[in-house]
């Protein structure tokens, strides 16, 4: 499946789901609101509002699901899935906006007793329809939620779990007032605003996480780190570095491999690392392997050197009095340890007899070492 269609697959997913969780809440809000002002219980007005809040959310998700399921673009190279984690974050300022104004409320009342309000018994079955509701939406969101990866969609259900709690906390409340407790029903009131304010603040602090780049745990890092050292052709890694994405993952890391074999092999291990890594984590939607000769942490910088060609005039100046040794034939330079080491082909056609050859030899390796920052130097005979 292609990452364009899989996106697509969520976004109807996550379309389903919250378009049912919209006509839930919507229903519910009317009848709780309504049924609020009618038997006179402040707490059912408030979980009321705290259900329409969800209808708000659910269209705020719709909107999300389908820009971030777009493709990638020439603005947004890694695709859209941040917008999902933007609207996330907008989903648990909702939820912090309607505890703070149901919470006020409750907290006057409270303080002024004369303003209590007194709900009648109807009130009690208009609790426990909600909460069988509510129940049945979390648990419905939460297994679409998981079988796409959404974060977005899971931090919705949670915002249904946390009606359902303060569904529960409004029927303990209502039926403690009808007892005797006039009270209890502003009580409830404010406990479901300290609810759904912790809720709010705890998804807005995970969606945080991931807008400032927060990695991997350690113990998840480690466990690819040791996957990839023991892939064929890895001779050592470091600097794993991941962040999050939407419902996804990004990450670079570092590979060390022999340095002398060919540019065409290293990136022939370079892909089998993102394979493995990919093939390790369904939610990895990037890999950049970095191909290193050695270990940079600990190894000289080679910055400072000269580039090829440049390394290749002064080489030219210094073989030019040396018979035999131009032209120059499949150097190969290698950046190590902060100098260069020279592999080079000389074809032994060029000499009339052996000793010709090893003297010319001699004299290229003798004269390139004179060159700053030359390492090594071997010269093959064929």
């Amino acid at each position: 499946m292609s990452r364009h269609t899989e996106a697509e697959t969520r976004y109807q997913s996550t379309r389903r789901v919250t378009l049912v969780g919209a006509f839930t809440n919507g229903a519910l809000a009317f009848l709780q609101i309504l049924g609020g002002l009618l038997v006179q219980s402040q707490a059912l007005i408030a979980d009321g509002l705290h259900t329409l809040s969800d209808l708000a959310s659910d269209f705020l998700v719709v909107f999300a699901a389908r820009k971030a399921s777009a493709p990638a673009d020439q603005d947004h190279p890694y695709g859209h899935g941040r917008i999902e984690t933007l609207t996330t974050v907008l989903l648990g300022l909702v939820l912090l906006g309607v505890a703070l104004g149901i919470l006020i409320d409750a907290s006057n009342r409270l303080m002024e007793p004369e303003t209590l309000l007194a709900p009648g018994p109807i009130a009690l079955l208009l609790a426990a329809t909600a909460i069988i509701a509510k129940e049945t939406l979390y648990r419905y969101t939460v297994r679409i939620a998981k079988s796409i990866s959404s974060g977005m969609l899971l931090a919705n259900a949670w915002h249904h779990r946390s009606d359902v709690l303060s569904s529960v906390v409004v029927l303990i409340g209502i039926g403690a007032t009808l007892a005797g407790f006039p009270f209890m029903d502003a009580l409830a009131a404010a406990i479901v605003a300290l609810m759904i304010g912790l809720m709010g603040a705890r998804i807005i602090w995970r969606s945080a996480s991931e807008l400032i780049d927060t990695g991997i745990k350690p113990e998840e890092e480690k466990q690819l780190l040791d996957l990839v050292s023991g892939i064929d052709g890895v001779t050592g890694v470091h600097e794993l570095r991941t962040r999050h994405m939407g419902n996804g993952l990004l990450a670079d890391i570092h590979v060390e491999v022999d340095p002398r074999i060919s540019v065409s092999e290293g990136h022939r291990i370079a892909e089998s690392v993102a394979q493995t890594l990919r093939q390790t984590r369904d939610d990895l939607l990037e890999v950049l392997v970095h191909i290193d000769p050695e270990d940079d942490r600990a190894a000289a910088p080679s910055s400072h050197l000269p580039s090829r060609s440049e390394l290749l005039n002064k080489l030219r100046l210094q073989w030019q009095p040396i018979p035999g040794a131009l032209p120059m034939d499949e150097v190969v330079l290698h950046y190590l340890d902060g100098h260069i080491d020279i592999d080079l082909h000389l074809p032994l056609d060029r000499f009339e007899s052996a000793a010709d050859a090893e003297k010319t030899r001699g004299d290229i390796i003798r004269v390139s070492q004179e060159i700053a920052g030359i390492g090594q130097v071997r010269v093959l005979l064929s």
